[in-house]
Formats: C-alpha cells, structure tokens, sequence
C-alpha cells in the first residue's frame, strides 16, 4: 500500500495543476487531463523515473453519446415481457434521418483513452482526456512519445472519427477505401449504409444500398444489481 501510495503522490506532485482528476478503483489508478495538455503528460509520464511508463498498451477513443441510456427499465415486470424491449430507443438502431436527437447530452461527447504500462515498476494507468469540439473532434497525436501509437490512432481515427494533430499518416485502417462514415460512433446505424455483393454479369464486387431491415433482438439494458454494487450498498447486500 505504502509503494502504491507513493509514485500515486508523485503524479499528483508532477502534475497536480494538470490533473484533472485521479480516481482509484479496483486497484485501477485513472487520471484525467485537458486535451492541450496531453503531450506534456504523457512524456512526463514516460520519462519520470519514479513513473517510467514506457509502454502504450492500447489507445482508443470512446462515444458517450448515449452513455447511461437504457431502452428497457428492469425495475418491475409486465404482462407483456420482452416485447417492451424491441422497441428501439438508442439511435444506432435508426438510420441517420430516422434516429432520435440525443445530443442534448450534458458535457464533450468524444473522449480518447490510453493504458499505460511500466516494465520497470510493473504498474498500469489509465489517462483519460475529453475533446470539447463533438463536431470536431481533436487532439494531439502520441506518435512522438510512443511510437506504438501509430495504429491505434489511426484506428480512433477511422471507427469514431477523431483527429489526431501531428500523425505522420493519418487515414483509414480497418474500413474500405471511400467509406463514409465512422462505424463506431453511436448514431452510426447497425445495419450500415451500404453492402456489397458479387454481380455476376459484371464479374466483380459491387456496391449498392442496404437492404436489410433492422431488427432489435437484444434490447439495451443498463442493471442494477449486486454485481455492479459498491460501498455501504454492497457491504448490505453481502451481510443481508
């Protein structure tokens, strides 16, 4: 605990007017800073002795556009049972003109994560930074710090359509040439836009508009219950 405490106060130290916050749960340490402060963090992060996190696990970026969002209360049943959940209520079961406005969401929509992990201390972090701009989402690449980054960027880039300022090649990774859109974005329907097929008289893949109904299956459903139980709730939980 002690050795825990202490490089946890060497953050705070290093970085106390860039922290926005640090929080400690599960034994998982999460700091979050200002997007213009991002480089400065990360190679303090890297080079700090005490800190050393000379390894980028991993790097996304995150849409809380409908973070928190049920489409199916579990508070109490009905004779109608599952049927209540298929009526969809997230926009990612719409296409774009059809779904819901839910941008009236309180605070930045896009958010882009790291995982860190120090060989030498044999400790992980996560940093966490939320990008103001929802329609334009921005922040600087870490491609200098860790080269590691490079892909994972691009990948942020291509899914949920973040910028990162400073890539030596920024474009898309996993989604075909001329792809519009960003798949992983909320309002992104499921079905897609487009699919493709094999056109035999033409002898090669062609595109053309979706034809697939969507269908909800598998309703949203955000429980409460002893799993997901923290503090004085779970302590009564575990004694009752």
């Amino acid at each position: 605990m002690s050795e825990s405490k202490s490089w946890i106060d060497v953050l705070k130290a290093e970085f106390g007017p860039q922290l926005q916050s640090l929080t400690v749960r599960h034994d998982e340490v999460t700091v979050e800073v200002l997007p213009g402060d991002w480089i400065v963090v990360a190679q303090g992060l890297r080079d700090h002795p005490a800190l050393a996190f000379d390894m980028l696990i991993d790097l996304c970026g995150v849409d809380y556009l409908e973070y928190g969002r049920s489409e199916w209360s579990t508070d109490s049943a009905s004779a109608q049972g599952f049927s209540r959940g298929v009526s969809p209520a997230t926009s990612g079961r719409f296409t774009f003109d059809e779904a819901p406005d839910l941008h009236d969401r309180a605070g930045p929509r896009f958010a882009v994560v790291m995982h860190l992990l120090s060989v030498v201390h044999n400790r992980r972090l996560r940093v966490r930074a939320w990008l103001p701009d929802d329609e334009f989402p921005e922040i600087e690449s870490v491609t200098g710090v860790w080269a590691g980054a490079n892909w994972f960027e691009r990948e942020a880039f291509d899914l949920f359509g973040i910028l990162f300022t400073g890539h030596p090649d920024l474009r898309r990774i996993l989604t075909d040439y001329g792809f519009v859109g960003h798949p992983f974005r909320k309002d992104f329907p499921l079905i897609g836009h487009v699919e493709m097929r094999y056109d035999p008289e033409q002898q090669r893949v062609v595109y053309q508009p979706v034809t697939i109904e969507p269908r909800v299956l598998v309703p949203k459903v955000i429980r409460d219950d002893h799993r997901y139980a923290t503090g004085e709730k779970a302590e009564e939980e575990k004694d009752a």
